[in-house]
Order: structure tokens, then sequence, then C-alpha cells
């Protein structure tokens, strides 16, 4: 467990010990920043049914810059160690190979937390100024961050499968922005295509993120996205693994 934390924190300081990690951060505050105005702007042209957690997790805004960020935060994490050599240090060093990717992963995740809790404070001072709720119930809020958390995990593996495939970060970045992309336009089949059959709309919506984050700001947690995202991020995670192993024997 020592090792694994001492693994993990190396990752976690390779983020915030990096310039590039602070202009992503202030970007993204920015941009989600401008998201949360608009959205509330939008609420105050007249009554609505919406509230505002809903109107800021669900626009084009929000998802641009939700999908944009994970190829930044994990173009890195295995391509630069090969490139740059360091990640022999790690094949020679006295720990498990799951440890690694684990590692990685962690500290990609830790910094994606990071970005997400200033938007806490969002809401809070909503509350504070106008003296009206954001949100119909607390569940909106735990709903919301939750699917955060569950998609972030799924498309951080994603990430971090793309990055252990090669050496170079750009095409590290690129792969991953195109997988990502890929899956969460899979899920708007349904809005694009108008003639699917109700079978095929509900298999679609078993993988839009949009139809998800509709309900879980809404405080309707379903446990079936859940199950999902976490099995798919265990999967690609033993899937990077086993890459990582097979470009281990090779080096």
């Amino acid at each position: 467990m020592s090792r694994f934390l001492t693994l993990l924190f190396r990752e976690i300081k390779s983020y915030f010990y990096s310039p590039v990690a602070y202009v992503v951060l202030f970007f993204f505050l920015l941009l989600t920043g401008f998201n949360f105005f608009a959205g509330v702007s939008l609420l105050n042209r007249g009554p609505t049914e919406i509230t505002v957690v809903e109107a800021f997790f669900n626009t084009v805004l929000f998802w641009f810059g939700f999908v944009l960020v994970f190829p930044l935060i994990t173009m890195r994490t295995f391509a630069e160690e090969f490139k740059m050599g360091t990640i022999e240090g790690l094949m020679t060093a006295p720990v498990r190979d799951g440890q690694v990717v684990l590692a990685k992963f962690g500290g990609a995740l830790l910094f994606y937390i990071v970005l997400w809790l200033p938007s806490l404070a969002y809401f809070r001072i909503f509350e504070w100024i106008t003296g009206s709720e954001a949100a119909r119930a607390g569940g909106a809020y735990w709903g919301s961050y939750l699917l955060l958390l569950l998609l972030g995990m799924f498309y951080l593996s994603v990430g971090c499968l793309a990055s252990v495939l090669t050496r170079n970060q750009i095409i590290a970045a690129v792969m991953s922005f195109c997988a990502i992309t890929l899956l969460f336009f899979m899920g708007l089949l349904s809005f694009i295509v108008l003639n699917v059959s109700p079978f095929l709309r509900d298999i679609v919506g078993y993988f839009s993120a949009i139809e998800h984050m509709g309900e879980f700001s809404k405080g309707i947690i379903d446990s079936r996205p859940v199950v999902f995202y976490l099995s798919m991020t265990a999967f690609t995670l033993i899937l990077t693994l086993h890459i990582f192993q097979a470009r281990k024997w090779k080096s």
C-alpha cells in the first residue's frame, strides 16, 4: 500500500508542479463560470420549471468543456513516460504494473475532481445572493456530481488507454478526444435519427450521457448508469494494464 501511495503522490505532484495544469484549470473555470452565468441569465428571461442545477449541467457549453478536458488531463500519463525514458525506472522499481496504472489513473482523477470543486461555490453564492434554492432537492446536487464522477472515471480511463498506446502526447490527445467524442455522440443517435425503433432507442439511451445527466440533475438516480460506467471503467483499465505490460516487455 505504501508503494502505491508513493506512486500516487508522484503522479499528483506531476500535475500540480506543471504550469500546463494551471492553464487548464484557469480556462476550465472561466468556461464553467461563463456557463453558469449564461444559465442564470437564461432563467431570468421568464418563468420556467428548469432549476439552476439543470440549466448548468445540460447545456452545449457544459458538454463542450466536459469532453475537451479529458485529453488534456490524460495525454501525458503514459506517453510522456515512454518518450522521456522515465518509464524504465518504473519498470525496474519493486512495484506492480497494476499499481502503476491505478496510480496514474488516480492522479488524473484527483486533478479532475479539483477542476470541478470550485463549481460547488457557484450554487452556494447564488443561493446566498438570491435567497432561492438552486435545486428542488438535495438529490439533484448529489446526482449531478455523482454522474460527473462516474463519467469522469470512464473517460479518464479511455484517455489513459490512448496514452499507453503511443509515445506522442499529441497523438494520445487526438485518439482520446476522438474516442470520447464517438462515445458521447453514440448517445445522440436517437435525437439525430428520427426513425428509430423503441428497442434501439432504449439501447442508445443506455449509452447517452446527456439523458443520464438530465435525470441525475433532477435528483433521479438510476443504478443502471452507475453499474455501466463503473464496469466500463474497470474494463478499460484492465485493457490499459495488459497493453502496458505488453509494451513493457517489448521495451
